[in-house]
């Protein structure tokens, strides 16, 4: 019983530090920074990508959005990557006015494979762009995403996330879940950590890629979460990411819990590809670079294992009581503060990010009650995925055919 209770104090020691260490960096995006000073004055040429598998649905609403970017319109092009498609996607980006690349690979499937392949296209072509911006096809793009990204490159940023928003949060308690979700990362991670010097992560759609940067290797990803990974290799070699929080893009996410279980075991997989491939690279980033940012971009494969060792920590308690050196009164004290956490806490972390972020709370009720279940899922989903990780990529369908304008009504309703 010794050695179960030194185990004991040491998880309890390892977990409380990790999480008391993502809580400080989190208050961090309470701080309201000066802005960073521009380097150049300059108009830079963007392309916009949209890779798209069967987007007939949605395709055309994006494509609006971008060509009414308050930007000059010889200073930026879409190009959609017609991947794999079988409907109409192609001729209607085509007759909405963006440039239209069709591809066929059964083999590559995913976001990545389709983004390598057209960047070397223009590699090869030797093209005349400053940067690239991607989205995906059921994004609309609010007018100023140009403008403001390339307010970011003239303030020397490389690689920059733009403010990912929703727009359908209230159609279900699980697309409540997802907007709760990226509205709390958007301020508690990406913000808090770009306030702070170190480095926030791409978020799948809404980026900004200098050309430059993407010369030597292409978009070179292996797993099926390519903005993490990219984020990830760029960390490691001590390149830190920006955060844009008035490049803002709205998403559509899913409504039912089947294609939520779905996209998020995709996520989880990629995670673990990604902890498989880049850990090592990141610790030696550390050691080469020897900041704060790489540690930081460490830790961040912490997630599932601290997940584990919470685990392994209520597996150790219950040996602790059957061994009767711990009461019931102690056990059920040391569960209820997990399941505080991730039940309760939640629910009160989201109220509060929606006002931070100044939602409309009333439509959002469900979601906010719900949003426990929400989370509480992602833990069954990690386990199953620990399991039996499924690799192969699996579409969203998107459906929710709304413009600019609507999108915007809905946000503040």
């Amino acid at each position: 019983m010794k050695y179960l209770y030194l185990l004991q104090q040491a998880l309890i020691w390892i977990i409380t530090i990790y999480w008391a260490y993502q809580i400080v960096v989190s208050f961090c995006s309470l701080i309201k920074l000066k802005d960073k000073k521009l380097l150049i004055n300059k108009d830079h040429k963007f392309m916009a990508v949209v890779p798209a598998h069967n987007e007939e649905a949605v395709i055309k609403n994006l494509i609006e959005s971008l060509n009414k970017q308050d930007y000059p319109k010889d200073l930026y092009d879409i190009y959609v990557i017609a991947d794999n498609c079988t409907d109409r996607t192609a001729e209607i980006a085509k007759e909405s006015g963006a440039k239209v690349l069709k591809r066929f690979d059964d083999l590559n499937r995913t976001k990545g494979h389709a983004l390598n392949w057209f960047i070397k296209q223009k590699i090869e072509e030797n093209a005349d762009y400053d940067a690239m911006c991607v989205f995906d096809a059921d994004n609309i793009v609010d007018k100023n995403f140009l403008k403001n990204m390339n307010k970011k490159l003239c303030q020397g940023e490389e690689i920059v996330q733009g403010y990912r928003d929703i727009k359908n949060p209230t159609d279900s308690w699980i697309s409540s879940g997802y907007a709760i979700f990226y509205w709390m990362m958007h301020r508690f991670y990406h913000l808090a950590r770009y306030n702070l010097g170190l480095s926030p992560l791409l978020n799948g759609t809404g980026f900004m890629v200098k050309f430059d940067l993407l010369k030597p290797d292409g978009w070179n990803t292996v797993t099926l979460t390519e903005d993490i990974e990219y984020s990830l290799i760029n960390i490691a070699k001590g390149r830190k990411l920006g955060w844009a929080v008035d490049a803002i893009v709205y998403d559509e996410q899913p409504t039912t819990f089947k294609a939520s279980w779905s996209q998020r075991s995709r996520w989880t997989v990629g995670h673990l590809q990604c902890m498989k491939e880049y850990t090592k690279s990141l610790a030696k980033g550390v050691k080469e670079n020897k900041t704060l940012m790489n540690f930081d971009g460490l830790l961040y494969m912490f997630g599932i294992p601290m997940m584990l060792l919470t685990f392994l920590l209520l597996g150790v308690n219950t040996l602790l009581y059957i061994g009767a050196e711990m009461t019931f009164i102690e056990l059920i004290h040391n569960f209820s503060r997990y399941l505080i956490a991730t039940f309760l806490l939640p629910v009160i972390t989201g109220t509060a990010i929606m006002a931070l972020e100044k939602k409309p709370i009333k439509s959002m009720i469900k979601g906010i009650l719900c949003y426990p279940l929400f989370m509480g899922s992602w833990i069954i989903i990690n386990i199953k995925c620990l399991i039996k990780p499924n690799t192969n990529w699996e579409k969203i369908e998107h459906v929710r055919d709304i413009n600019i304008n609507e999108v915007k009504t809905l946000s503040n309703s």
